[in-house]
């Protein structure tokens, strides 16, 4: 089958089809559809019934490389799960209207991959606490850091502060090998991470030793008040009641606050209540707090992965 749209601009191709047609090949993982290119037309071996979806991903996946947007298998995969759900509406608005938020040390642009996560960026740059609340793969962790970073870059805060709680799965640090510090830096590996790809080993480093940037452990925040710092609580569904109530009250003046988590990943013993369910519930409504709720159409992994989790979500 031939699709009605062609690709009018021979320097498009490149920026449609992907390093050796990686974005074509989403189409056969995600759809079970061959996808090739013969000239300006595109041909696939997709059902009848698949035929006006095609056409429809096509046409925006041709006008945003006609538009010189260079896409990765996440962008088609996206664009694809928005004609899913008929939300594909303006996406290309979303990546004409995007703002890089940081550059990172080897020159890359984080920019937002979806509707969702643009407004996730909004809603942090405008209020001084705000709750990022979806399943893994969002980029809630991720997109806060930058934003924490992005704020330390231009003096907005003089800090930054990333904690989570440390008992999770049904481990206690008492009774783990080691010394403290051994003890809690698993459980806060995907903090280092964010900051590994943002500034590097080194600079990551730097900043910790000079104590600019903190990676700490919840039970850390008791009694502390946090001014001019931008304070980011990730796994927050693994916190008590009484843990997010005392974390929500460290919040001092010039600071802004990030609370992250997935509500459907509560690692928390049997009987015992999520804090970030009982927050959500509280201060949902409340002036100056602002909720971002992700799904599984941000969910920007491998086909597989997405396929898995909506699964899960069925049983």
């Amino acid at each position: 089958m031939t699709l009605e749209r062609q690709i009018d601009h021979v320097d498009a191709i490149s920026k449609l089809v992907g390093s050796h047609d990686r974005n074509l090949k989403v189409f056969k993982q995600y759809m079970n559809v061959t996808v090739s290119l013969q000239g300006k037309h595109i041909v696939c071996d997709a059902d009848d019934h698949q035929k006006d979806m095609l056409e429809t991903i096509f046409h925006i996946l041709i006008d945003l490389a006609e538009h010189q947007f260079s896409l990765t298998e996440r962008d088609v995969m996206y664009v694809i799960k928005s004609v899913e759900r008929n939300q594909a509406d303006d996406l290309l608005s979303l990546y004409k209207n995007r703002k890089p938020i940081y550059t990172n040390y080897v020159g890359k642009q984080i920019l937002a991959k979806t509707f969702h996560q643009q407004d996730y960026i909004d809603a942090i740059s405008k209020n001084d606490l705000t709750f990022g609340v979806g399943p893994a793969g969002t980029g809630k962790t991720f997109l806060g850091v930058t934003m924490a970073l992005q704020a330390l870059k231009m003096n907005q805060v003089k800090k930054i502060i990333l904690t989570r709680p440390v008992v999770e799965a049904g481990e206690n640090l008492g009774f783990l090998p080691g010394d403290l510090k051994e003890k809690i830096d698993p459980y806060l590996i995907p903090l280092y991470d964010a900051l590994y790809d943002m500034l590097g080993l080194q600079q990551t480093n730097t900043l910790i030793e000079r104590q600019i940037i903190e990676i700490a452990p919840l039970a850390f925040m008791r009694g502390r008040t946090l001014e001019r710092a931008f304070i980011i609580l990730d796994e927050a569904q693994n916190t008590t009641v009484s843990q997010m109530k005392m974390f929500l009250t460290r919040l001092g003046f010039s600071s802004k606050m990030l609370i992250t988590g997935d509500p459907s990943q509560t690692d928390l013993p049997k009987g015992v209540s999520s804090g970030l369910h009982d927050a959500l519930s509280k201060l949902k409504g409340v002036k100056d707090i602002n909720i971002v709720q992700f799904d599984h159409i941000d969910v920007i992994r491998h086909p597989l992965v997405q396929r898995i989790l909506e699964r899960y979500e069925q049983s």
